[in-house]
C-alpha cells in the first residue's frame, strides 16, 4: 500500500471513529457485533409480528414453525454476540 493509500485509510478511520484513529481490527469487531445485533432485532421483530398479527400472514401456514425458525435465528445471533464478547472483547 503506498503512502497516499495509507493516508486515505487513516483519514477514513478517523472519520468513522469521530476523529480518533482506531484500528481496522476494532472496526471489524464492531461491525460483526452490529451485524449480529441487527439479525437479533430483525428476528425478534418477526416473532412479535407473528404473535400480534398472525391473521393475514399468508406465506406462513404454520405460525408456530415460523416462530421457531425466528427463535433459532435469535439464538444464533445471541451466540455470536456472546462469542465476540468472550473471545474478541472491544
Amino acid at each position: 500500500m503506498n503512502h497516499m493509500n495509507v493516508s486515505f485509510v487513516k483519514s477514513a478511520l478517523r472519520f468513522i471513529a469521530g476523529g480518533a484513529l482506531i484500528s481496522g481490527s476494532l472496526l471489524l469487531k464492531r461491525a460483526a457485533r452490529m451485524h449480529a445485533e441487527g439479525e437479533l432485532e430483525r428476528a425478534k421483530t418477526n416473532v412479535m409480528v407473528y404473535m400480534n398479527q398472525s391473521v393475514g400472514i399468508g406465506e406462513h401456514s404454520d405460525i408456530v414453525e415460523a416462530i421457531q425458525e425466528e427463535l433459532d435465528k435469535m439464538a444464533m445471533a445471541s451466540d455470536r454476540i456472546d462469542m465476540l464478547e468472550k473471545y474478541f472483547p472491544l
